[in-house]
């Protein structure tokens, strides 16, 4: 396979320019989440002036900020971060899928690279885990994977 040409996304962000949504709802959790996301952002090479957070009440409005910040041409990559936590009714699905969906839609309509680190969980405690403890920080996880698609589309386009 070293005789095939593959190309990759770096993990270098000196220059561009990120968008992060972030939900208000469950915000001990999504705190965790930005705190981590915005610190790996800068220790790849960010500008904290690179960095823009825009926040919104639950993971529910999340994507139509996604699609605000997408259309408005200003970001190489956005974030999106949340917690939806499954409670006794179907209102998490619902929440949960929209999310999902809407992030990819997204991200597919505007060719704006979307890290999903919106956390769809059953329990606090799993949540807590995947907020910088025992999972590590899905926040970061997220900007990581933006900053990789970022640099992968600018060495695919023409």
């Amino acid at each position: 396979m070293h005789d095939i040409n593959t190309i990759e996304g770096a993990l270098a962000g000196e220059g561009l320019r990120i968008g992060i949504v972030a939900a208000r709802f469950n915000d001990f959790i999504v705190d965790s989440l930005l705190r981590g996301a915005v610190d790996a952002l800068a220790r790849h090479g960010v500008a904290r002036g690179g960095i823009e957070v825009v926040r919104v009440p639950g993971a529910w409005e999340v994507p139509l900020a996604l699609e605000a910040a997408a259309k408005s041409g200003r970001f190489d990559a956005l974030v999106a971060l949340g917690a939806v936590i499954r409670g006794a009714t179907p209102h998490f699905e619902y929440v949960a899928g929209e999310c999902v969906r809407g992030a990819g839609q997204v991200e597919r309509s505007h060719g704006v690279p979307v890290g999903f680190g919106v956390l769809t969980v059953d329990s606090i405690e799993q949540a807590i885990e995947r907020a910088g403890t025992k999972a590590g920080n899905k926040g970061a996880e997220a900007a990581l994977s933006a900053l990789e698609m970022a640099n992968l589309l600018r060495r695919l386009a023409p």
